[in-house]
């Protein structure tokens, strides 16, 4: 449960609301999103969330508008558009993929919130049990059926991402769907009745066909594609060849330090494991020079 204006203790600039204010006389951000797009300003502050009173301002008809909080004071909307709606002028509309590489590790936190919150929203206005009209249920980000009483919540999908070392080596994979020539981790969703650590065993198998051990946590990152927790590890290199599935993996390799393609954004957890290995190289280096 979500309870109304409640303190991000990770995040305290951010505050959870749920209940909009009826009595705003400020201007609020608006997280507006056309389809995985998002619309920011393109001239003056470019790639910023628009900033206005009413987001009817922009004369762009919003099919949904849900409430998100307060940022540093400033109350907070994520928006539902139609999929042929025009960019207004003075802004575009960005894939996220490639928001994420230009904005900052704190908005990419609250652009992320804004669009799973924007499509649970749109995926929960009937019930699945029995059809009806779902309702917004006082006090909670959650939905109810007045007919049956089914409860609706956020769906997060939990989702295993690995580095996987080989000595002074680390593993790096690429999918048909990465920018050319980027190289990322192996990962996959966890699926029903299983750990995240035999998620990781069985995701590097079928997808380069390496069995590893060690598998120790390493850390978590909220990723709207689709909602996903991702839980971070790494684990060394135990035995088999390198092969690729060919359907979600087309190609991978064991790359050292100096000889790495092209990475991930800094944002994500995959970036923070690859920057790990690198520092952690870093380390070991500097003592051989000694």
């Amino acid at each position: 449960m979500t309870p109304t204006n409640r303190e991000n203790p990770v995040h305290p600039k951010f505050i959870v609301g749920i209940e909009p204010p009826t009595d705003r006389t400020e201007k609020a951000l608006w997280f507006a999103f056309r389809g995985r797009e998002i619309l920011l300003k393109v001239h003056k502050n470019p790639g910023a969330v628009p900033k206005m009173l009413d987001f009817g301002e922009l004369g762009v008809p919003a099919v949904r508008e849900q409430y998100l909080g307060t940022l540093e004071g400033v109350h907070c909307y994520s928006v539902e558009l139609s999929g042929d709606t025009p960019a207004p002028e003075g802004m575009e509309f960005l894939d996220l993929r490639r928001a994420y590489s230009e904005i900052s590790e704190g908005c990419f936190e609250l652009v992320n919130k804004a669009v799973q919150i924007m499509e649970w929203d749109r995926t929960n206005q009937f019930c699945s049990r029995c059809g009806a009209k779902t309702l917004q249920k006082p006090g909670e980000r959650g939905k109810e059926c007045p007919n049956c009483r089914e409860l609706f919540y956020p769906r997060i999908s939990p989702a295993v991402i690995v580095l996987i070392r080989k000595g002074h080596e680390v593993l790096l994979a690429r999918s048909p769907n990465f920018p050319p020539g980027m190289y990322s981790l192996i990962a996959g969703f966890v699926e029903p009745g299983e750990s995240a650590e035999a998620a990781v065993a069985r995701e590097v198998w079928e997808e380069v066909g390496l069995r590893v051990k060690n598998i120790t946590y390493f850390g978590t990152q909220a990723w709207p594609f689709p909602n996903s927790l991702m839980i971070g590890f790494t684990a060394e290199y135990d035995s088999e060849e390198i092969r690729p599935d060919g359907f979600e993996i087309e190609d991978a390799k064991w790359f050292s330090v100096e000889e790495l393609p092209v990475l991930p954004g800094k944002i994500s957890i995959s970036r923070k494991l690859i920057d790990h290995f690198l520092e952690e190289e870093e380390i070991v280096e500097k003592e051989n020079r000694r």
